[in-house]
């Protein structure tokens, strides 16, 4: 949910440059970790999301439901993965999502062209890899075992 509120925080611009990195941290995490996360994850992360990042109220639930939907049919025909593969994988679930979010931003008043989204599509693919390290470093993070000093 973090992830959600960063690209407002850091940089407003009248086209947007920044990736979509809740969206991001969510496909890391259910690529790191496939059973960390339920399946119907995606509604409630996809509202949150929706709610701060300005799209309409749905676009999100639908697109972040579908992700999951399809990282999980993905994980059950492909259970040998690579980090290649998980690359690939959120690539081609990245362009598309980013695709679909303009066009219910365009359907519900909106007047973006597609060519605005080539700077996102790229920073977002290149910046994959540094979204999955993150995840890979909180998940450790969260698998440490708590000491007791007492």
């Amino acid at each position: 949910m973090l992830a959600s509120l960063i690209p407002g925080i850091v940089v407003l611009s009248s086209a947007p440059v920044v990736p979509p990195l809740g969206f991001m941290m969510l496909l890391s995490w259910r690529q790191i970790r496939p059973g960390f996360l339920p399946v119907w994850c995606g509604m409630p992360l996809g509202a949150f999301d929706d709610l701060v990042s300005g799209q309409p109220f749905g676009s999100g639930i639908f697109l972040w439901s579908v992700a999951i939907i399809l990282l999980d049919v993905i994980e059950t025909r492909f259970p040998w993965r690579a980090f290649m593969l998980d690359w690939l994988t959120s690539c081609v679930i990245i362009c598309p999502y980013l695709l679909l979010a303009l066009v219910f931003a365009n359907a519900a008043g909106g007047g973006a062209d597609v060519a605005t989204l080539v700077p996102q599509a790229v920073t977002s693919i290149l910046a994959f890899p540094l979204t999955s390290l993150m995840v890979a470093g909180l998940d450790r993070l969260r698998l440490l075992p708590i000491v007791d000093l007492d």
